[in-house]
């Protein structure tokens, strides 16, 4: 490595097992657009979710080693104070988006469990679940203004590396978006999970019944994988969690 690709990769703030295996791409052109396209529009005085420290808080509160789950999604929410780098999730004191009141729906069919309190999934990312964006940041206000600027070059990195590098990964790819990002998932040494996306205009297409988290536990125990307790806690757990999350990221990125 030259000692410019080292002096990027030193700058780099992820979690260490995700940092070793996703290093060279931060000295990739693309990765460097990326970061100048980020700067320009802080410089302009944009607004951007989630804040730089939560950018990576999907892959920082779940280093490669512990993922059993990977959940896909494709944009952070675009409302204040919703998107804290975890896809799906909003804060404790956040109401849940409609997407994440449906999974909820569908948790409920599928476990007999009941709906949470909160939209905090960060329990889950700590049990191993990876809870990835496509694109990690957003312009307030502006869905998918960040779509095309590289992150999900970046992103495609990430599963790669897991489909390669890792064994019995359960893959659940909701909607066509992230089915053709995954298109590439040998399902011979993972599960993969199909169904639409469950945005209320799609989730009535197939999204309810497919029994994602139940089928995601049965082939977790059947490769001696201990399974995701899918059950968020209450939301003075929740807030806790959220705070350790917050400190998670803040020590990586300082």
């Amino acid at each position: 490595m030259s000692s410019i690709n080292s002096e990027i990769t030193s700058q780099v703030k992820m979690e260490a097992s995700w940092k070793e295996l996703l290093q060279n791409e931060f000295s990739e052109n693309y990765m460097q657009d990326l970061g100048e396209f980020l700067r320009q529009e802080k410089r302009q005085g944009k607004i951007i979710y989630p804040r730089a420290s939560q950018y990576f808080s999907a892959l920082n509160l779940t280093p490669f080693a512990n993922v059993k789950v990977v959940i896909l999604g494709q944009d952070p929410y675009h409302g204040p104070g919703q998107a804290h780098g975890l896809c799906f999730s909003v804060a404790p004191e956040i109401s849940p988006p409609p997407s994440l009141v449906n999974i909820f729906k569908e948790l409920s069919t599928d476990l007999s469990i009941s709906a949470p309190e909160h939209g905090c999934l960060v329990s889950w990312a700590l049990q191993g679940v990876l809870l990835l964006n496509s694109v990690l940041s957003v312009e307030k206000n502006q869905a998918a203004s960040h779509q095309g600027k590289g992150w999900e070059q970046f992103t495609d990195k990430v599963i790669a590396k897991l489909n390669e590098h890792a064994e019995h990964i359960v893959f659940m790819l909701w909607g066509s978006y992230a089915q053709k990002k995954g298109g590439f998932i040998d399902s011979s040494k993972h599960l993969v999970i199909k169904a639409p996306h469950p945005s209320p205009l799609s989730v009535y297409r197939g999204f309810f019944d497919q029994k994602p988290f139940s089928r995601a536990n049965e082939y977790l125990l059947n490769n001696q994988k201990s399974p995701i307790q899918w059950q968020l806690p209450p939301r003075n757990i929740a807030i806790e969690q959220f705070q350790q999350a917050q400190q998670i990221n803040l020590k990586i990125y300082k």
